[in-house]
């Protein structure tokens, strides 16, 4: 059986703001003139407008203001059989093209397929799984960056999710949209894969790493929430668990981190209720 997917199949979204040169790309791509790839821009902008002469490039200048909402407007929008999540802040590896392509070919039903990245010193971002998984675990979703994701355009049409635009940068909570667009898709029985494979740098800080634990527990309080519903609290205590094992609060931080997550807790049934 000959390979279902090829490299042009493969269309990357990337989410940007306020730009009026395609200068930004060549950082991007470093390997490669940017117009070799399938691009599709969202550039949120009130103020600056951006065009393509490129053919392989596509535009969507947008006043709407929020990652999830360019993430939605980018997935709307695409034409690509394989579609990858980016930002204006990475590089792309050497030969990722065909890492994504060889992967969606060996999971050709998968609705997504998580990837590693770098950071500028390139080691591995985080802890990542040694060996590829079929299915990812919940402690895999929430662990997920969206510079690692791809998916199968057509199976994520079919399954009709999207972003939720109270997460992510621009929301109301400015984390936890890839944990809850992944979720949504495991609970249509969507196959949600991990390849132990570099494809992109990121030198930046995530939106995590740069938000103090209080507000990461009231983001939390309300990603679980979202996620979990009455079992919400179950998940904050794991939570509070691994954070204590790993230094990252201490026992006199635990009354006000769950205060913190109680109100996005709420918050967040306030949102859900109107």
């Amino acid at each position: 059986m000959g390979n279902i997917f090829t490299e042009n199949d493969i269309e990357i979204l990337i989410s940007t703001m306020n730009q009026t040169s395609l200068d930004f790309l060549f950082p991007i791509f470093p390997s490669k003139h940017f117009s070799n790839y399938n691009i599709l821009i969202i550039n949120q902008s009130e103020t600056t407008t951006l065009a393509s002469e490129f053919p392989s490039v596509r535009i969507i200048n947008s006043e709407g203001v929020g990652l999830s909402k360019s993430r939605n407007l980018a997935i709307k929008n695409a034409i690509g059989k394989i579609c990858v999540i980016a930002d204006d802040d990475i590089v792309y590896q050497e030969e990722f093209l065909m890492r994504i392509c060889n992967a969606h070919n060996k999971f050709p039903d998968a609705a997504v397929i998580n990837f590693c990245a770098v950071n500028a010193g390139g080691k591995l971002m985080k802890k990542y799984p040694l060996r590829a998984k079929s299915n990812l675990s919940i402690f895999n979703i929430l662990n997920t960056i969206s510079v690692e994701m791809t998916f199968n355009n057509k199976v994520l049409e079919a399954s009709n999710v999207s972003f939720d635009e109270n997460f992510g940068l621009g929301g109301v909570f400015e984390m936890g949209e890839e944990a809850a667009f992944l979720t949504d898709l495991r609970k249509k029985n969507k196959q949600l894969v991990f390849e132990p494979s570099v494809i992109v740098l990121h030198a930046e800080l995530t939106s995590s790493n740069k938000k103090n634990w209080v507000e990461s527990y009231y983001i939390s309080g309300a990603l679980f929430t979202r996620i979990f519903k009455n079992n919400y609290i179950f998940w904050l205590l794991i939570k509070l668990f691994f954070d204590l094992k790993q230094n990252k609060i201490g026992l006199k931080n635990i009354k006000t981190v769950i205060s913190s997550a109680n109100r996005g807790h709420k918050d967040y049934q306030r949102i859900k209720n109107k």
